[in-house]
């Protein structure tokens, strides 16, 4: 697989896997179904791995340690910190609030690095920007785990164009990640030219509108009754089926391309720039081998153009998280 640069720490693979639908908000998990899959990625040439330690919570960081243990000085693992969880709870439901107090910022990494098996975390976010916590004290936190030898490069998630140029100023962050798709474009405002212009990756989690942009989803009768996707506003009601009508041309445009929708979303993904790394993520097998193939795909201006113009801006029904949810993004 051909590789890319976050930053200047680190060189991974064109396309990552996002572990969270392993342990986390998709329904059912079957562990060695995921082991599997994450066995294969490595095979394949995939060396990036995203988790974190509300996907479970914790679990999610104790799966990936495991699996990747015997490979480990030939991938690099991120993880995050950032939110406050109720234990007393699981899944979506225990981030009940943010924390990014320096204090906190190295409870999560020691706790982290032990559920991980590891003796250094590779890329370590906040997961969410904390108000109420100066960017500077918390990239201040994390920049001191880097001096420790604990943690190799810094990132930030869902974080705004002027937070990441302050955090920037403290410590090189490394990669920034957001939600960034065919039909979830906010970063081009701002964030994406500000991640050109100081040297730092930009990394699309749910680059394939989880799942949506697959076609495989034709009614949200299909989801499990613990998806978290039933709770998101694109996925209900009219908007489902406002959604569907565009997803239905970019399976066309695949088709004539030989190709499936998947990989043509990711591909699109790509091509925006070579300092992007998407991470779909993927429990089952035939998945995986998908998304890692459009690493292969070439797609001329033209059809670059065409794709963007198949889901125009404006056009997506419904917001890509509830309210409650948004307000904690572009901070």
């Amino acid at each position: 697989m051909k590789t890319r640069k976050l930053g200047k720490e680190l060189s991974v693979s064109a396309v990552g896997l996002g572990c969270m639908g392993m342990s986390f908000a998709y329904g059912a998990t079957n562990d060695d179904e995921s082991v599997n899959t994450l066995h294969r990625a490595v095979d394949l040439g995939v060396t990036f791995f995203d988790t974190a330690e509300t996907y479970g919570p914790f679990t999610n960081e104790v799966l990936v340690g495991r699996a990747l243990k015997p490979v480990r000085d030939r991938v690099v693992i991120a993880t995050k910190f950032g939110f406050k969880l109720d234990l007393e709870k699981s899944g979506p439901a225990a981030m009940i609030g943010v924390d990014s107090r320096p204090e906190h910022v190295r409870e999560v990494a020691e706790a982290s690095l032990k559920r991980l098996d590891t003796d250094v975390i590779d890329l370590f976010y906040q997961h969410r920007v904390d108000p109420n916590v100066p960017i500077e004290d918390t990239v201040g936190a994390m920049a001191e785990l880097v001096k420790e030898g604990k943690v190799r490069a810094l990132g930030l998630s869902e974080a705004s164009a002027a937070t990441i140029r302050r955090a920037h100023a403290v410590h090189p962050i490394a990669a920034v990640q957001s939600e960034y798709s065919l039909w979830s474009r906010d970063p081009e405002e701002q964030v994406l030219a500000t991640c050109r212009e100081l040297g730092i990756g930009f990394v699309p989690y749910s680059p394939l509108g989880r799942g949506f942009l697959t076609g495989a989803i034709r009614n949200t009768d299909e989801l499990a009754a613990d998806d978290f996707r039933r709770n998101l506003p694109r996925f209900q009601g009219e908007n489902f089926d406002a959604n569907a009508a565009l997803v239905a041309k970019l399976e066309a445009f695949a088709k004539d391309k030989g190709v499936t929708a998947a990989q043509l979303a990711l591909a699109w993904v790509l091509h925006q720039g070579d300092y992007i790394v998407p991470i779909p993520g993927a429990r089952k097998l035939h998945h995986l081998e998908q998304n890692a193939a459009a690493a292969d795909i070439t797609l001329s201006a033209g059809e670059v153009q065409e794709l963007t113009d198949i889901i125009p801006l404006g056009q997506v029904a419904g917001k890509r998280y509830s309210d409650a949810s948004l307000a904690m993004t572009n901070r």
